[in-house]
Order: structure tokens, then C-alpha cells, then sequence
């Protein structure tokens, strides 16, 4: 009777400690399920709360959405290797928004976590370089879970301007996008009204690829003529030439301040132009 009591003692631990697993894994499968509705607005606000009481959920807690957009396919499931990279499923949560986007929700310590941020969006790329090629767009952080869907807005702005004007970047922060962000968000009709009455007629088209290296080198090096020659490995008397075949070109002398800061607005108007976004 005795190792009969026990084994019914064992076999009610075994039940219970199973139980407690399930609903475990069930609360983890339910919380993922939150996030993205949360994220995806697919919950009324009221009902946010609601149930996060029932799961359990920090409501106040400063989080971050950050998007992992994939650049082609591969047989590397690109969710594996993000699960296995944030194993604290209780405050990192991976989420499939789609073939090509997945979105990482990181709890973080505060506010001030922008540098720390990129530090982890570039391990994320460096571990996963061998099998996926993939972008990051990283949002704003946020201090209530109901403010999430913001936060996953501004990573999927910062990965749409860091495509227009950061060609070369893979990390996106939606806090330095800068005169970018400004730009994203004005109607082409205002951009082209405003590119029109710039420049002359057709001026801007017809600089050639040299002057607007010129011009890149120009601006990079905080409009310094003899700094620039230096780093353009040519006299200070041609690139004064080319400055003077700038002004007289489009009416804009890039030596002046004023003038600088228009052309290098007009020139990402430009971009903006051409990269044609769909949202309009």
C-alpha cells in the first residue's frame, strides 16, 4: 500500500509539474499573440490591459520595437536564429509580421538606450550575415505598453528613409533620421513646388557625376575649400573653379551657409523624388 501512495503522489507531481509547463508555454504563446496585436493595432486600446492583467504582463516598462526586414529568402529560418539570440522569452518577444519582416519587442533599462540599441542591431546582423542579408530599423522607446504600435511605426519610417537617403546604411534609428524624416513626410506635390522655384529650369539635372561628388566631399567636410581640395587630391583654384560652375549653374554658391543648407535639402528632395514612395 505504501509504494502504491507513492507512486499516486508520483504520478500526481508528475500532472501537475506537466501542468504547470503547459500553461507555461501556453502564457508564452499568448503573449507573443498580445504583442502582435498589440504592435499590429488589431486590440482596442480598453482591452490592452485587460488582458495584459490576465497574462500577467508589465504594462509600465520602457520597450522597444525593432524590425528585422529580411532582403531575400533563405532555408535559415531567420526566427530561429533571433530566438535563439533573446532566450528571455518573458521580456524579449520575436514576432513573424510577414515573409520578409519580423519584429523584435525588447524590453530595455530607459530612455537613453539609442547607442546601446544600434550595438544590438549590429550583432544581430553579424550573427545572422552567413545566412540572411537583413536591415534593421529600430523605433522610438516607450514606457507603456499601449504606446508599442508608435514605436514599431517609427522603426518601419526609419528603415523607408534609411532606404531613400542612407543607401549604404543597414541600421536605421528613427531618433537621427534627421532632415530625412522631415522630407519622408511632405507630399510630392510640395517637394516638386519646392525643387521648381530652387533651381532653374533642368539645373540640377545637368550636374554631372563629378561636381556632385564635388559637392558630397563639399558638404562632408563642413564647407572648408582647402580641406576639401585636400581630400579631392586637386588645387584649390579648380575646386573654387567648380564652385563657381555650381553658382553660376544653379544660382546657389555652396560657400555661403544659406545657400549650402537649401542645396543639400534640394538634393535629398531629389532623391525623395526619385525613390517615388508608394504611401502617396
Amino acid at each position: 500500500e505504501g509504494s502504491d501512495e507513492l507512486s499516486d503522489k508520483f504520478i500526481s507531481l508528475v500532472v501537475i509539474a506537466l501542468a504547470n509547463i503547459k500553461q507555461y508555454y501556453d502564457e508564452k504563446y499568448d503573449k507573443n499573440n498580445f504583442i502582435k496585436n498589440v504592435i499590429l493595432d488589431n486590440i482596442l486600446p480598453g482591452d490592452i490591459y485587460i488582458k495584459a492583467r490576465e497574462l500577467h504582463f508589465e504594462t509600465d516598462a520602457f520597450r522597444v520595437a525593432i524590425l528585422i526586414r529580411l532582403s531575400d529568402k533563405s532555408d535559415v529560418s531567420a526566427y530561429d536564429i533571433l530566438q535563439s539570440l533573446f532566450p528571455d522569452k518573458q521580456k524579449d518577444f520575436i514576432i513573424n509580421v510577414n515573409e520578409t519582416d519580423l519584429v523584435l519587442v525588447k524590453e530595455v533599462k530607459d530612455t537613453n538606450d539609442n547607442k546601446d540599441l544600434e550595438k544590438l542591431a549590429k550583432s544581430i546582423i553579424d550573427s545572422s550575415e552567413l545566412y540572411i542579408k537583413a536591415y534593421v530599423g529600430i523605433g522610438t522607446i516607450v514606457d507603456n505598453i499601449r504606446d508599442l504600435p508608435r514605436s514599431f511605426n517609427d522603426a518601419q519610417v526609419a528603415l523607408e528613409v534609411g532606404k531613400i537617403f542612407d543607401t549604404e546604411k543597414n541600421i536605421m534609428t528613427y531618433d537621427n533620421l534627421g532632415i530625412g524624416r522631415l522630407i519622408y513626410q511632405l507630399p510630392m506635390t510640395l517637394c516638386e513646388t519646392f525643387l521648381s522655384e530652387i533651381f532653374k529650369k533642368g539645373s540640377i539635372e545637368s550636374l554631372d557625376y563629378e561636381t556632385l561628388f564635388t559637392i558630397q566631399k563639399f558638404f562632408e567636410n563642413n564647407l572648408n575649400v582647402s580641406e576639401t581640395s585636400r581630400k579631392l587630391f586637386v588645387h584649390i583654384n579648380t575646386l573654387v573653379y567648380r564652385l563657381e560652375k555650381i553658382r553660376k549653374l544653379t544660382g546657389l554658391d555652396l560657400r555661403r551657409f544659406d545657400h549650402a543648407i537649401v542645396f543639400k535639402v534640394a538634393l535629398m528632395v531629389k532623391k525623395y523624388l526619385v525613390a517615388n514612395p508608394t504611401k502617396f
